[in-house]
């Protein structure tokens, strides 16, 4: 029987687990969830004869060296900052890799250990990153094959509420990581490349510079920028390209309205606000808000924030109950960041029935024949539930078929790596459209945002 080690059964991980059980007596596989929590690995086994689930304390050396030695193949979905103490034992037992994270320093920094004992590191084989790179790939490869030379690329992605529990002004709902949300964009200036100039948009303006498009069936969205979008300029092999421009996903007017927040400081995170525990919801707003004898809090926000009373984004702020004089943040030396994260989570936590979806779209601009070209791939993914969300099958489903194909050979080429190669990419496109993960590509007028190439 072959072992498969899963490190982490946290949300991510469902979608995960499920196909690797279901394949399990034709693959011949076991697998242990090891997680922090005892009981959630049990709950994700689901009484499987061929799953054991086991307490597992990532920063006990001697748990894993004896997990990891037992193992055929490790799966990390911790932290992206834990995967480093599990890659270094990974090499010591000789034992291939998967995570869903981006590639650090530390991790790149292991290849040439890796090749040499021939494993396999395979990173950012998720969602995004992951289906993003190979769906690009794919398309950027199928453009070089004929001939075809790639001078736009772009690349949005987004978690987002399904149309059927969209029920809020704000058209969101937390699908991931709440945190992530709230500090989303923070760390770095955004950087990218737009017909051959480099554009910069810091963090106080990021949420005023979208784009828009149409995904059929769905609507309008708009995208704001990632932080680094050059960071994969030579990876993609598009050092020459016109425009290199990724974002994240939103419904159109959640960005206008995020950035009330942004502008009135409540996503900072770098320092704590005094007596936060017994702090009201309205207080909290009004600390942000200069003092006056006596305007009420709504007042000196509208003035602060130049809303009129009718101003759609005067409602997204009400809908939140931010100014509740009773509701308190009940946090002890929080930050802006995490009461405001607190004060959403009262209201775009899921509800048990409802189901998030997954949105991916992608511009790719081509000269062909002396011809300017545009192909549009767009992907929606809707859940199933409060388990079997598109977010958990986005991510999971593609770290388990990587896993599956490195453990049966096909995928052989050594190294820390990300899947932009063909014999990684193509077979897992392949399955996850049986699993409702389908690209719809259509040729359409080329956009580009200058056709006479004049600096802008």
């Amino acid at each position: 029987m072959r072992n498969i080690l899963i490190i982490g059964a946290g949300r991510s991980a469902s979608s995960l687990i499920k196909y690797l059980l279901d394949k399990s007596e034709t693959e011949n596989l076991h697998l242990t969830i090891a997680d922090l929590s005892l009981e959630l690995a049990q709950k994700k086994t689901a009484g499987h004869p061929r799953a054991t689930a086991i307490a597992f304390d990532i920063f006990n050396a001697e748990q894993r060296d004896t997990q990891l030695s037992k193992a055929d193949i490790v799966i990390s979905m911790l932290p992206a900052h834990l995967h480093y103490e599990v890659a270094k034992d990974c090499i010591k037992h000789k034992k291939h890799l998967v995570t869903a994270s981006y590639v650090s320093p530390a991790m790149q920094e292991l290849d040439t250990l890796v090749k040499e004992n021939n494993l396999v590191f395979m990173n950012e084989i998720g969602l995004d990153p992951g289906i993003d790179h190979m769906s690009a790939m794919k398309v950027i490869n199928e453009i070089r094959e004929q001939g075809g030379k790639v001078i736009l690329f772009e690349s949005f992605c987004g978690g987002l509420v399904a149309p059927e529990s969209d029920n809020n002004l704000w058209n969101y709902k937390f699908t991931w990581n709440p945190r992530n949300v709230v500090l989303a964009g923070q760390g770095g200036t955004a950087k990218f490349v737009q017909e051959g100039t480099y554009k910069y948009i810091p963090y106080n303006k990021l949420f005023r510079r979208t784009e828009f498009m149409e995904v059929e069936g769905y609507g309008r969205f708009e995208g704001y920028a990632n932080r680094d979008s050059l960071k994969y300029r030579s990876v993609y092999g598009l050092d020459n390209a016109l425009t290199l421009y990724r974002g994240t996903l939103r419904r159109v007017g959640f960005s206008k309205a995020w950035n009330m927040f942004v502008q009135l400081g409540m996503t900072d995170d770098s320092y704590i606000m005094e007596n936060s525990e017994n702090m009201s919801y309205r207080e909290f707003v009004n600390s942000f808000l200069p003092y006056h004898p006596s305007d009420s809090v709504e007042l000196k926000l509208r003035h602060s924030l130049k809303l009129d009373q009718d101003d759609i984004q005067w409602d997204k702020l009400v809908e939140l109950d931010i100014f509740n004089p009773n509701k308190k943040v009940g946090l002890i030396d929080a930050t802006p960041a995490q009461i405001l994260e607190k004060i959403l989570s009262d209201k775009w936590t899921l509800s048990p029935e409802d189901k998030d979806m997954i949105v991916m779209y992608h511009k790719f601009g081509y000269e062909l024949n002396g011809e300017r070209k545009q192909i549009d791939s767009t992907m929606v993914c809707i859940g199933e539930d409060q388990t079997y969300t598109a977010m958990a099958k986005t991510v999971g489903l593609p770290v388990a078929m990587a896993t599956l194909q490195i453990l049966n050979g096909n995928i052989t080429t050594p190294g820390v790596q990300i899947p932009i190669n063909k014999e990684v990419y193509e077979p897992i496109l392949k399955e996850l459209e049986d699993f409702g993960v389908v690209f719809h590509e259509k040729q359409v007028p080329y956009m580009g945002y200058n056709a006479n190439n004049v600096v802008s």
